[in-house]
């Protein structure tokens, strides 16, 4: 069989194939013995037919040439889309060119690939990810929160500061409904929690008691929501002196200092973890960035959408769990659960076109060693040998397309080494710091 392909334009590519006869005439023999096993003639058990007595029995020669071409013509476009290379996203446009009724097999397929970026600005991300490192007021923040269950609080005649607890008498409105405002009597808030609006925090700061608050704020629809407030007392939080017997008292250290060190070590490892499992994704979310939405094949995305609803299903139907249950345990509306996978396939989508662009931009497609790596660790994870999934790749026509994800985990790794870390204040984080989250991620799946 001889292929080769031609660039249309959008994005599009025309296969145009030739299949010579001798493999014509063993995709008849693969036909007629599959019709054998199908048709029933009158005095012959299936499977059992003469290949002569067939053909009679079908209509011809023509008739089990055109089965032949039927059942092979997947095959042969698979083959000749391994054999050159290219990356069809969507089902091929296919027309017999010759051969229909004898001879040599020869047919086009038009199809759309998927397409090869021009992707700028990778070399120079710069990712912002949590300090693996934690430092001293993250400590005391955590220790004081042991202490803030001993706290006692003490009435304050002064203007309200950050931290305070304020009495309120609280009123909600919304513009654009009938309903009957929403009250309530001696509401405890702290200043700073957000949880009435976050403009609330701001606007209450310098207040005393026995003054009222009022604050508009955006809700649903475009309707204002506002906040009658009055503040009838102002209360502050004294947390108990940290000492030894506080501590031993309290708690399951016996100093201040075990205490401390104690924490800071739990804190630590617990964001070694946060940071090891977060750091790839927040690069290649960043690595999506670079990529124009407009240049994302809507196919890709419908396809990519369907597979992860069709995982998830999957999942749930393991769990013998329904969809509406897990609607309802979730919060989720049908229209927002869809619309939620269809913006993580766009950003998976996004990341696979980058990687692929990295991986032809900087040159590195995947070796003869690259490839047999990936296929003994693919196929340990798939509980099969190596050499059982090398044979599988082979018949299906697919050995290019996983060199093709070969590359792309090359590319992945040359990105990885790239990419600047800083944390959320903007400074860059140290290589070493990262480097040994690895030999964590190694204890902790031990």
């Amino acid at each position: 069989m001889r292929a080769t392909s031609v660039p249309l334009e959008n994005n599009r590519v025309k296969l145009s194939v030739e299949v010579d006869e001798t493999e014509m005439a063993a995709a008849m023999d693969k036909a007629a013995a599959s019709l054998a096993q199908r048709v029933s003639i009158k005095g012959f058990r299936k499977g059992k037919v003469p290949k002569n007595v067939l053909i009679a029995n079908i209509g011809g020669p023509s008739a089990l040439r055109g089965e032949a071409i039927r059942e092979s013509l997947d095959d042969f476009y698979a083959r000749a889309v391994n054999d050159t290379g290219i990356d069809p996203i969507a089902q091929p446009e296919v027309t017999i060119t010759g051969g229909e009724t004898e001879g040599a097999l020869s047919f086009d397929a038009e199809v759309a690939v998927r397409p090869e970026l021009e992707l700028t600005g990778y070399r120079d991300l710069r990712v912002t990810i949590p300090s693996p490192v934690v430092n001293d007021d993250e400590v005391e923040a955590q220790i004081n929160r042991f202490r803030d269950t001993d706290a006692t609080l003490n009435d304050v005649d002064r203007p309200i500061i950050l931290g305070d607890l304020v009495s309120m008498d609280i009123t909600a409105t919304q513009s654009d409904s009938d309903a009957d405002p929403f009250e309530m009597n001696d509401f405890m808030y702290t200043v700073g929690s957000g949880s009435i609006t976050p403009e609330v925090d701001t606007l209450i700061l310098g207040l005393r008691a026995g003054e009222d608050l009022v604050v508009h704020t955006d809700g649903a629809n475009g309707a204002v929501v506002t906040y009658s407030m009055r503040l009838k007392q102002v209360k502050e939080k004294i947390l108990p002196e940290l000492t030894d017997e506080w501590v031993e008292e309290n708690t399951d250290w016996p100093t201040v200092a075990e205490m401390r060190e104690s924490v800071l070590e739990q804190m630590s490892s617990l964001r070694r973890r946060e940071v090891a499992s977060s750091r790839n994704e927040a690069a290649l979310v960043a690595l999506a960035e670079l990529v124009d939405p407009d240049l994302v094949p809507a196919a890709l995305v419908e396809a990519e959408s369907n597979d992860r609803l069709h995982q998830l299903g999957h999942r749930l139907s393991e769990q013998r769990i329904g969809f509406d249950q897990y609607l309802a345990a979730t919060g989720q509306t049908p229209e927002s659960l869809l619309a939620q996978i269809r913006y993580d396939a766009t950003v998976a989508v996004r990341i696979d076109l980058a990687l692929r662009a990295i991986a032809r931009l900087e040159d590195l497609s995947a070796s003869e060693d690259d490839i047999e790596r990936e296929l003994v660790a693919t196929a340990a994870s798939m509980s099969t040998s190596a050499e059982e999934l090398r044979r599988s790749l082979a018949d299906s026509s697919r050995s290019s397309a996983f060199a093709k994800e070969v590359a792309k985990v090359k590319a992945q790794r040359w990105l990885l080494d790239q990419v600047t870390y800083v944390d959320p204040l903007g400074l860059v984080i140290d290589r070493a710091h990262l480097d040994s989250l690895g030999d964590e991620s190694d204890a902790d799946e031990q």
